[in-house]
């Protein structure tokens, strides 16, 4: 009964070194892509509109509210400034034209899908290469492994 529970505090302390882990990882992983949105000067919930617009090309103003937790009201001032510096674009509905949909600007939707995966990787690619292929093959055995896992759990 003891060494079952200290086998319990055992996994639960590793469970939350392994958190802390994944998350500075995390955090490490996401600052280039910080720091390049916060060269555009946005503000946090204009930050939340553009993640949620970029990940859910063609939003309704409606459904956006809801994904960022705002009134309507709010986001559709946030919509309003981000359209005039041409982040962001209102297009007609296709099935209903009363409807307007959100969707990134042109350039936004090219940095997204083209400098962010670039940016995020730069960090994981150069630690990588400083691994053997062993290491590198562990890794990803391991990452894998937790993955199915949690999923079972």
């Amino acid at each position: 009964m003891i060494e079952h529970g200290r086998q319990n505090r055992k996994v639960a302390a590793q469970a939350e070194q392994i958190e802390r882990d994944l998350g500075s990882i995390h955090h490490i992983l996401r600052r280039p892509v910080e720091t390049a949105f916060a060269k555009g000067d946005l503000t946090v919930p204009q930050l939340a509109v553009m993640r949620v617009v970029v990940r859910r090309e063609g939003i309704s103003l409606k459904e956006l509210s809801r994904e960022v937790s705002l009134a309507h009201s709010t986001v559709s001032g946030i919509v309003d400034r981000l359209e005039r510096r041409e982040m962001i674009e209102r297009k007609p509905d296709p099935l209903d034209g009363r409807v307007s949909r959100i969707v990134p600007a042109e350039r936004v939707a090219e940095f997204v899908k083209e400098r962010i995966p670039a940016m995020t990787q730069g960090p994981l690619i150069r630690a990588l290469e400083k691994a053997t292929e062993a290491e590198r093959a562990r890794i990803g055995r391991a990452l894998r492994r937790l993955c199915q896992l949690i999923e079972e759990a």
